[in-house]
């Protein structure tokens, strides 16, 4: 049995998040072993036995937010904005939610969260987001989600796999990621946010960016280092990854045409390939032909 003082605490934050009588609280957590997330799943169960499911759900999901966004701030810091209002999830509760699912925020497996809370941007998991998010998730006749942890993460995990057999799956969490490294107000990512996201999205675990001879990720990045002054817009963030799941299947650009409706930066990435020796330059309309003399 914890510390008296451990005792008046959890009493205190279940009361916070059930407007629970004192003794309520007690009574719970003395049932639920001291255990915070199982008694407020005891507390509501009881209360909305007589409710309908999503609206039971929706209240369970609600409580599961303002639990996690008092999560205990991280060891280290890391590129998320700081805590927000009561109704964000902000970097130090995010970073310690990531760690309860099992996901790694450094990898691809960020975007799994955000898009399964409905994230607008880095760091800011609102309460709508992520009571519509996992309500959508706890319809699903496959995994039917609760909101307990252990369930969450299962689910997230599930996903995180699902990523690297799914290019439907992969596309959507490729999106969402140009959805929330946006600036607010701003309609492109920023240069160097948008390089960080593809050595994420194209890792070897979930998305390769790499034909048997060429590192194609690597190269686009030297390419951009080198060449490309401007932010990313929609359309080049898009067309990236067509162009990327192109190579993969023709590594000698030989599929690109100048008729073709490619973005222009993608044009140019075409011609300094073939300038650099990246890949061998296209073979004159009579290379091969006899020539009559």
């Amino acid at each position: 049995m914890p510390s008296t003082t451990t005792q008046r605490k959890l009493a205190s934050q279940f009361i916070s998040v059930t407007n629970a009588t004192k003794e309520n609280a007690q009574q719970y957590l003395k049932n639920a072993n001291y255990n915070l997330d199982a008694a407020v799943n005891l507390n509501m169960a009881a209360s909305l036995e007589s409710q309908e499911p999503h609206v039971m759900f929706a209240r369970l999901f609600t409580s599961c937010f303002h639990r996690r966004s008092r999560a205990p701030p991280p060891a280290q810091k890391s590129f998320l904005p700081p805590e927000g209002s009561g109704n964000t999830m902000g970097a130090e509760s995010l970073e310690g939610y990531f760690k309860q699912l099992g996901l790694n925020l450094e990898n691809y497996e960020l975007f799994v969260l955000l898009d399964i809370v409905q994230a607008d941007g880095l760091g800011q998991i609102t309460l709508k987001g992520f009571v519509d998010g996992w309500l959508q998730a706890s319809q699903d006749p496959n995994h039917r989600v609760q909101a307990d942890i252990a369930s969450q993460k299962k689910y997230a995990r599930h996903c995180a796999a699902q990523a690297a057999k799914d290019p439907v799956y992969f596309k959507k969490l490729y999106h969402r990621a140009f959805l929330t490294g946006k600036e607010p107000q701003q309609k492109a990512l920023d240069k160097e946010v948008a390089i960080v996201f593809w050595e994420m999205l194209f890792s070897p675990a979930v998305h390769p960016w790499r034909s048997k001879n060429v590192n194609w990720l690597d190269v686009w990045k030297q390419f951009l280092e080198a060449k490309w002054t401007r932010s990313v817009n929609k359309d080049m963030w898009s067309q990236t990854l067509s162009f990327a799941d192109k190579t993969m299947e023709d590594e000698t650009l030989g599929f690109w045409s100048e008729d073709q409706a490619w973005p222009g930066v993608i044009d140019d990435f075409v011609a300094w390939c073939r300038e650099t020796g990246v890949v061998a330059p296209p073979k004159a309309a009579n290379d091969g032909m006899e020539v009559d003399e």
